[in-house]
């Protein structure tokens, strides 16, 4: 699935100034392009930098040596094709170092304004959920961006795909370290980057897994600065992927951080299921992982048919339950009952802790619904109240 815009296009000035930016020279091995971290270049939109930062400096390839390194993009190098084109495989012949290298599709839906987001996002970005940036190529009419190399590939890779004879499917506990991991990377970027930065771009696509399934949030070429001071939203045109979008920002246009907490709820239904967001060989009713669930989550009786039938009943029921309550939170309808993103990593980081044993399968007699019901413990440090049930309006 790509991406899609609903409403609104570019300026030509924009795109025109995106390019100046990246063109003002070839860059060559040795230089390094200083770039004014303005994340959202459009007409109109505010000039801001990311934590603070004035000016970033990113290492840049030039285009020949990319070539190299993917033996001229060789068709067997070649790892995935999305929204902004091809990710090769390669090896730095500078250093050795095996990198991804994702080529820019000059006739894609993605441009230069992209490009130049994601160089400044994640150049300026830096934790262990997010992906790593190496460096770029802005080489001519050349737009390239290498990254560091995630050995298993996407999240999408193995709960979606037939997996090769020698390997079985994810298990429970690698399931809920995934979520924890993926829902810590958000966590970095709404509670910690100054302004912080909206995502809207969560998919199982786009969390890449290292040594040990550590996921890392990829792809932040549709990022946005988020609201700030008295402001509740961004007001942007609608840009995503069907099936993981927010209902009101499809709607309206308006994103919050809450925008990302309902794509994570949707992430987070397809690791509990093993269901696609949209899947169109199902039948009508079936087709929308959310619309599908909704019923479901109503029903106590019916959260045991909604885990993963390749986990083999391999999983503790009270964690299935307290997973599907947290899932449930997020994909609410209204923004403002949807949990805070700090309020999921420690509800997940506490399922991701849980070891599975045959005698845990015993089902609590009623779904958690608190904070402390799905973490068995404070989430606050003790205080009384409930980070999920509380009202809570977006920031």
């Amino acid at each position: 699935m790509g991406w899609f815009p609903c409403s609104g296009n570019s300026t030509k000035k924009s795109k025109k100034k995106n390019t100046t930016l990246l063109d003002q020279k070839k860059p060559t091995c040795s230089e390094k392009i200083k770039i004014n971290p303005t994340v959202d270049t459009r007409k109109g939109s505010r000039e801001n930098s990311v934590n603070g930062g004035s000016n970033i400096s990113a290492h840049t390839f030039p285009f020949c040596e990319l070539a190299a390194a993917t033996k001229n993009f060789r068709e067997d190098c070649l790892l995935g094709e999305g929204g902004f084109g091809r990710v090769y495989k390669g090896r730095l012949e500078s250093t050795n170092q095996v990198v991804a290298i994702k080529q820019l599709d000059r006739e894609g839906l993605q441009g230069n304004r992209e490009f130049l987001v994601e160089v400044l996002m994640l150049s300026l970005l830096h934790h262990t959920n997010l992906v790593s940036l190496i460096g770029y190529c802005a080489d001519g009419d050349q737009r390239l961006l290498v990254y560091e190399y995630m050995p298993l590939g996407s999240l999408e890779d193995h709960l979606h795909a037939d997996p090769p004879s020698d390997k079985k499917r994810l298990d429970w506990k690698t399931r809920m370290k995934i979520a924890a991991g993926a829902a810590k990377g958000l966590e970095y970027l709404h509670d910690t980057a100054n302004p912080p930065v909206i995502y809207r771009d969560l998919k199982c696509s786009n969390i890449l897994l290292g040594e040990g399934y550590h996921p890392k949030l990829s792809d932040f070429g549709l990022a946005k600065l988020g609201p700030v001071g008295d402001n509740t939203h961004v007001s942007t045109r609608v840009m995503g992927t069907y099936g993981y979008c927010a209902p009101e920002y499809a709607m309206t246009g308006q994103l919050t951080l809450k925008s990302d907490v309902y794509s994570f709820g949707v992430v987070l239904l397809e690791l509990i299921t093993g269901r696609k967001a949209i899947d169109n060989s199902k039948l009508v009713k079936e087709q929308n992982l959310v619309a599908w669930a909704r019923p479901l989550f109503k029903d106590r009786k019916s959260f045991p048919q909604m885990a993963d039938p390749t986990l083999q009943g391999q999983y503790p029921v009270r964690g299935l339950y307290q997973a599907l309550a947290v899932a449930a939170m997020c994909v609410q309808e209204q923004p403002t009952m949807r949990p805070l993103i700090a309020d999921v990593v420690t509800a997940l980081s506490y399922l991701a802790s849980q070891e599975y044993t045959p005698h845990t399968r015993t089902a609590p007699s009623t779904p958690p619904r608190t904070r402390r019901e799905i973490s068995d413990k404070p989430l606050n440090g003790g205080s009384s109240g409930s980070g999920f049930e509380r009202d809570q309006t977006c920031r």
